[in-house]
This record gives structure tokens, C-alpha cells and sequence, in this order.
């Protein structure tokens, strides 16, 4: 059976040419380069590959797994091989989620343009496609697996075999009867729209068939003003329910003649509830819907860890990749860990550890082009610099020169703010964040007045004098030896060894260093220190110290740990802190694989910048991702108003219940075409359940799940209702996953879904489910009722 897209496809002929296959290399490090034989299969759909032309093929991708194609000069790993490749005849395929790139050398530049063209063609292609195109292609997939000999035909046989790759578990009997009545031409077999209509068969709906009715008078359609009825009184679409429903009819109905008269048919009825139109996400908070005008202190941040990293933080890789995926996912904040390099060039690396290294200037290069292709909104680099005097003069001209326009080294109006700028205010702007040797008020004044005389001028280090002044007792620093010198880490500047004195230094008042009669050598270049503009890093020793001694552009970094602690003790303070300052936390340095906390609890808080390791996947990044998800994706969500108000009595650990507080019914009704959990098991059919989570303040948060479904993951029926109450509505979070019940071990991973309450439709909804790495598992999903009702009464704790 051909692709049933197969006759919309251009007809190009790099395609063509793809589709006789080519030898090329494939490269995964600089000594592993092998070369393979990939070809297009006939349906234009998936790419196999071989060791030789005639060899044999096996699955290699599917275009539909492609994000993009980049040229060789893009591949960091290529460049690295430019001696013995030309960079045109290398590409590399980048892949939706985490997957690793495959980067490909061709024999010739212009067999490279043939895939890369090609490649994205089909990419862009796949793209467009409507509802009805994807489920076509599905169905192809789904067939080009099942044909097992490959002759376009399925028999019966097959069609067993296909059913277990599906996860369904029938009746061989019924089964039987199924295909007996597909195979109209009574050959046998199934043949492309019979196999259609064997699939229909499989698929028909008893629940959408009796919702349908329930509004129907004649059971066969739905009129204009029966349609209107149940976005209504369903669907919660109040008064625009009469205009929508013309709208939905014209979007969905796929008769002429349905539409003509506006009435509504049952396969008109369910596109309209599988498409985005009858998603749980409200299509009003996809596009930019916040007040983007507010100082960045009044913003959640989508923000990454280490973001260099692709693997562990022991001797995974860093990668310019890695800033790559967490710009285009819509991060904001990324950070950048510079040590000294060799030729005087930094790198980019986890210090202390086996992880690879990358010159910065390539990691400053990837995020002058990615920064602003998913988002117009400011990008910050959080700069953990450990480098020496000569490479820091080197990170602020590659900083400068790379970035130019984009790069923000000077106040907006060049005056001194009262506020921070507003992610309006910044767009397509750079921010650093790091290490700054004054105030940005000294900042200024030095570009309104010549200097008499520079501090620093003719000097190889910057020599701050300190003052001896202090309101609390000294407290004494752990000094190392060396010698008879000591050698102490100053709170004031970058690097854990910047201060070497000859005596033992206590501290005076928290970022003084008392040192009798004597000056300190602080490693931080001016140059550098002059890009710090709106994000000076400052060390934090207590909520009133930061009230009486810093300053609103001033922002503080917590460990997990420290901040978890923070909002046990102080959490009304610290929710105040973040109305006026920025914070950042990080994961704690134990975790040396890379996990990630759970970002709620910090967001609970106010805190505006949670980092998070993004190439991990998990719960957790399923939480920033869904927190994420609104607002068109721009990394940047308005914080509820009790955490903007400088006065707030919120506390996120003991939350006084507002007059918001709701009750949610979720009826879980039926799951569609659910992906088997390992492929490998043909037999293997999962037993789904759903389990529902609230992540929110901790009264808040809760789980329940539905019972398991016995071998039926094609479309298994539920029908169950769970109940929920939340106080803060404002914070949290709904995530939808659905597992493989296993009654000797843990229940295996199907699929989820995550979003912020405010941003969930009532009604009967579709919950396009997605993989760990945040893919879609098209066209799998779970149907289910949403009902919020206001209070909490009758619901049990």
C-alpha cells in the first residue's frame, strides 16, 4: 500500500533522487565514521539505511520525527572534522525532543543539497498537515509495519499481528468479521481504503455516538441552534456560543451540503472534538494574552542549569546543543560556566569534571542566532565566571562583538531606572547577569563626567579599596594554606580563590572583607563588569540585610536546598523579596545526574528564575514545560497578582483560602490508539489507567487515578469521575499521564499531558497525550468531562 499521501506530495526530484538512496558517512565523534546506505521509502514518509546499497534495510526515521535540516558549518562535531571534509558536503538532521543529531557526510556537495532540500521539503510538508493528512499518514505507518512481506496487501494473519502492534487485544472471531466486511473486492486482503475502512471499524465510538445523541432530535445531525445547546450548556462557551458554532460547522463538517445548511454530521461532531477546537487547552492563552509591560521582577522566567550539557554533570558532553533546544523550547535564561581555555580562548564547561569543553565564542555565536527564533523576549546570561584577568577582557569582546545590537551594556535612556525594564520594554535584547565591581548609579555618573583620574588605569588587576566598617561581629573565613600565605573566597567578587592576602581576613558586614591596613587584588576586568547592567549577582545573608543594602537590578542566587529552607522559615518574606527582586534557584550540586527538583514549590514563593536541568525529562520538566505552555510560549508567565504585591500575606506554606478556592470534576470517559510502552514486545499489550495530578501549595496538591483498563490500549472506556479542591487555583497545575498497570513492578510510562489550571476549557475535551520528551503521540489522547465549580463544599480533604 502506497502512502495515502502519496499523491499529495510534490513531485521534486531531490525526492526521487532520495528515493533511489545514496551512500553516505554517518559520523557520530571524530573517530567513529561509517558509511551506511540511506534511502526514501516509496511512501516519502520514512528514511531506511543499510550498511550497502542491496543490504539489508532497516528503520533509521521518520520525517515526521525531523525538526530541521542544518547545513555542515552549523554541526559542531563537522567543523571539528573540516580537515578532512568539506563542511558543504555535510548536513546534520535535528530531531524533535532529546533525540541525538545524525550528522551525514556526502560523497558531493551537490548529493548534500539533494537530502538537505529534500529533507526539509518533506519536513515542511509533514508541518502543514491538516487533522484528516496526519491521521492518513498514521494509518500508512501503521500499515507499511503491519505488511510484514511487503507486497501492499494485508492478510488476515497480518492483520492479527497488526492488531497485538496496536494494542488491541479481539476476539479472533469478531476480528474476522471486521475484515470479511472491509475486504469489499473479497480478495482476501485489505488494499488501502479498505484497510480505511477497516480502521473506521476498529474505531467507532459508543460514547461520542451517545453524547451526539443526546443533543440530536433525529440522532442523525445536529442543527445550527442543537449545536449552539451544547457549546452552552457543555462546553461553557456562554455568548459566543452562537457565532462559534457557525464557525466549528464550517471548520469540520465534511459534507457540502452540511454546511450550506449549518448542521453538523457525526464525523462532523467528532473532528470537531479530536481537533484543536475541542482541547483541553484554551485556544485564548496560546497567543501573547499577558500584560507584557510589568518590571521582569513580576514575571516567572522560563530559565535552564548548566545549560551546556546534553548528558551528566560528571563527564557528559557539553554541547553548543544544548543552547540550541533551550532557546528553540522557549528558555530565557541560560547559563554559561567559563573557565580559562588554551590561545587565550575561554571555554564553556562543568569545572572540576570529565565534561567536554566548548570555546565560548561558539556558545556566544549559537545564542546570537537562536535566541529570538522562538521568542522576541529578552534572553539573560547567567555567567558563572572562573576565568583569570586576560580571558575575561576576551569574554567581553567576544560578548560585544558577537552580539552587537542584541547585546543590552547600557540602562534603556541611559538614566538611572526606579524599576526594572519590562520583557516589553527588552525585546530582542541580551541581558547578562554576573559579578559587577560598582553600582550601576557609579555606572552612570563615570559616562556623564570625565574621570579625573581612573582607578584602574595602567593596572593589570582592579585594586578596590574596602571599607573597614561593620555592624556586626567579624566572623572568621576557612582560610587554606599556602605557605605562610592564606588564601580566602571574597563574597564581592567571581572566583572561590580571587583573594590572596598575607593575613587571615574576617569578614566585617556581609560583601566587606576587613583587612588591616592592606588592599585586596579583585580578578574581575571593568570590561566585563560593564555588560552587568540590570542583573548585578549579589550574595544573600538575610531578607532585611537585602531591604536595607541592595538594590532592585541587585539579584540573588539559592541552592534548592537554601531556598526550600527559606520558604519553610521565611516564606511570607520571601514571596515579598521577589516582588521587588529577582531571584534565581538552581539544582543542588548532588545531583551529578542531572535530575531536576520540583520547580512548584519555588514558583509557590514568587521566584521568578527556577533553573532547571532541560535535558532531562521527567516529571519535573513536564511542570516548567506546562507552566510554560501559555502565553505563546515566550518564557515569560505574570506572576498571580498576591505575588506582584509588595505588601502580599500570602505564605505558600500556610495559604489563607481565598474567595477563589474551587472544586474540579474530571470524568475520565475513554483513551484513543495509546502507544505500546516497548515496541519489542509484539504481544505486549498495555493495561491503561489515568492518573490526574494537582501540583499547586501544598494543601493543594493531590493525585487519583482510574482503575486499569485490561489489555486494551487502542480505546480503552473508564468512565470514572474524580474530585478535587483547590484553594489557589492561581498556581496550579494539572498533569494527565496515563500508565501501563503492572501488577509485579512499577506502572510503566504511557503518555502525559500538563497545563496551568487557568488555562484548562470546560466541557467535554480531547488530551493529546506526549511523550517524556514533550512529543506528540499523535493520535493518541484521553476524552474526558471538565467541571469547576466555585467553593470547596462537600469535598473531602
Amino acid at each position: 500500500m502506497a502512502s495515502l499521501l502519496q499523491g499529495r506530495l510534490p513531485i521534486n526530484q531531490d525526492l526521487l533522487l532520495m528515493q533511489k538512496g545514496m551512500l553516505m558517512r554517518k559520523v557520530r565523534s571524530k573517530s567513529w565514521k561509517k558509511l551506511r546506505y540511506y534511502r526514501l521509502q516509496d511512501d516519502g514518509m520514512t528514511v531506511w539505511h543499510a550498511r550497502q546499497a542491496g543490504g539489508r534495510a532497516k528503520p533509521s526515521f521518520s520525517i515526521s520525527d525531523v525538526e530541521t535540516v542544518r547545513g555542515g558549518h552549523e554541526s559542531e562535531l563537522l567543523r571539528n572534522l573540516a580537515e578532512e571534509f568539506p563542511l558543504e558536503q555535510g548536513f546534520t538532521i535535528v530531531f524533535h525532543g532529546r533525540r541525538s543529531n545524525l550528522d551525514l557526510v556526502a560523497n558531493s556537495v551537490e548529493e548534500a543539497q539533494v537530502w538537505m532540500q529534500g529533507l526539509q521539503l518533506l519536513v515542511d510538508f509533514v508541518t502543514n498537515m491538516d487533522q484528516q493528512e496526519r491521521l492518513d499518514q498514521w494509518l500508512s505507518d501503521w500499515f507499511q509495519r503491519g505488511d510484514k512481506n511487503q507486497d501492499g496487501r494485508m492478510s488476515f494473519g497480518e492483520v492479527q499481528r497488526l492488531l497485538h502492534l496496536m494494542n488491541v487485544e479481539m476476539d479472533q472471531e469478531h476480528a474476522f468479521q471486521l475484515f470479511q466486511t472491509a475486504d469489499t473486492s473479497q480478495s482476501g486482503t485489505l488494499e488501502g481504503e479498505e484497510f480505511v475502512e477497516f480502521y473506521k471499524s476498529l474505531t467507532k465510538r459508543a460514547e461520542v455516538q451517545e453524547l451526539f445523541e443526546n443533543f440530536s432530535s433525529d440522532g442523525q445531525k445536529l442543527t445550527l441552534l442543537e449545536f449552539v445547546d451544547f457549546l452552552q450548556e457543555e462546553q461553557k462557551e456562554g455568548e459566543r456560543a452562537s457565532d462559534l458554532a457557525l464557525e466549528l460547522i464550517d471548520r469540520h463538517e465534511p459534507s457540502d451540503s452540511g454546511k450550506l445548511r449549518h448542521v453538523l454530521s457525526l464525523d462532523g461532531f467528532l473532528s470537531y472534538l479530536c481537533s484543536k477546537d475541542g482541547d483541553i487547552f484554551n485556544p485564548t492563552c496560546l497567543p501573547i494574552y499577558q500584560d507584557m509591560t510589568q518590571p521582569l521582577n513580576h514575571y516567572f522566567i522560563n530559565s535552564s542549569h548548566n545549560t551546556y550539557l546534553v548528558g551528566d554533570q560528571l563527564c557528559g558532553q557539553s554541547s553548543v546543543e544544548g543552547y540550541i533546544r533551550a532557546l528553540k523550547r522557549g528558555c530565557r535564561c541560560v547559563e554559561v560556566d567559563i573557565w580559562d581555555g588554551p590561545n587565550g580562548e575561554p571555554v564553556v564547561y562543568h569545572g572540576h569534571t570529565l565534561t567536554s569543553r566548548i570555546p565560548f565564542k561558539d556558545v556566544v555565536a549559537a545564542i546570537a542566532q537562536y535566541a529570538f527564533q522562538t521568542s522576541d523576549y529578552p534572553v539573560i546570561l547567567s555567567l558563572e565566571n572562573h576565568c583569570s584577568w586576560e580571558q575575561q577582557e576576551m569574554i567581553a569582546h567576544h560578548l560585544t562583538e558577537i552580539l552587537g545590537e542584541q547585546l543590552l551594556s547600557t540602562t534603556l535612556d541611559g538614566q538611572l531606572p526606579t524599576q526594572l525594564p519590562s520583557p516589553e520594554e527588552l525585546r530582542r535584547k541580551i541581558l547578562v547577569k554576573g559579578k559587577k565591581l560598582r553600582t550601576l548609579e557609579e555606572d552612570l555618573e563615570e559616562e556623564e563626567e570625565e574621570p579625573e583620574e581612573s582607578e584602574l588605569e595602567g593596572e593589570q588587576e582592579a585594586e578596590l579599596e574596602l571599607e573597614a566598617q561593620f555592624e556586626s561581629e567579624p566572623q572568621e573565613l576557612s582560610p587554606r594554606s599556602k605557605d605562610k600565605k592564606k588564601v580566602v573566597r571574597c563574597p564581592l567578587l567571581c572566583s572561590p580563590l580571587c583573594c590572596e592576602i598575607m593575613t587571615q581576613a574576617p569578614i566585617s558586614k556581609p560583601g566587606v572583607l576587613l583587612f588591616p591596613n592592606q588592599k585586596v587584588k579583585a580578578i574581575l576586568c571593568p570590561a566585563l563588569s560593564a555588560l552587568v547592567v540590570y542583573l548585578k549577582a549579589v550574595s544573600f545573608y538575610s531578607f532585611a540585610h537585602s531591604r536595607e543594602h541592595y538594590r532592585f537590578y541587585e539579584i540573588s542566587s539559592f541552592s534548592e536546598a537554601k531556598a526550600k529552607s527559606l520558604i519553610k522559615e521565611s516564606g511570607n518574606e520571601f514571596v515579598q523579596h521577589n516582588t521587588w527582586q529577582l531571584s534565581r534557584v538552581y539544582p543542588g550540586g548532588l545531583r551529578t545526574d542531572s535530575s531536576n527538583y520540583n520547580p512548584q514549590e519555588f514558583w509557590n514563593a514568587g521566584c521568578q528564575m527556577v533553573a532547571m536541568n532541560m535535558q532531562t525529562a521527567g516529571l519535573e520538566m513536564d511542570l516548567c514545560d506546562g507552566l510554560f505552555r501559555q502565553n505563546a510560549g515566550c518564557g515569560y508567565v505574570l506572576k498571580p497578582d498576591f505575588l506582584r504585591d509588595a505588601q502580599s500575606s500570602f505564605h505558600p506554606e500556610r495559604p489563607i483560602s481565598p474567595s477563589k478556592a474551587q472544586t474540579l470534576l474530571i470524568q475520565v470517559i475513554s483513551g484513543q490508539q495509546l502507544p505500546k510502552v516497548d515496541d519489542s514486545k509484539e504481544g505486549s499489550i498495555v493495561d491503561p489507567l489515568v492518573r490526574v495530578e494537582i501540583f499547586g501549595v501544598r494543601p493543594d496538591t493531590a493525585r487519583q487515578e482510574t482503575s486499569y483498563v485490561e489489555n486494551n490500549g487502542f480505546n480503552p472506556y473508564w468512565g470514572q469521575t474524580l474530585c478535587f479542591r483547590v484553594l489557589v487555583p492561581e498556581l496550579a497545575l494539572l498533569r494527565f499521564v496515563v500508565k501501563d498497570y503492572d501488577w509485579k513492578s512499577r506502572n510503566d510510562f504511557v503518555g502525559q499531558y500538563t497545563l496551568p489550571w487557568n488555562c484548562m476549557q470546560q466541557g467535554y475535551r480531547h488530551i493529546h497525550l506526549l511523550s517524556k520528551d514533550g512529543i506528540s503521540l499523535h493520535p493518541a489522547s484521553i476524552f474526558v468531562h471538565i467541571c469547576i465549580r466555585e467553593g470547596i463544599e462537600g469535598v473531602e480533604s
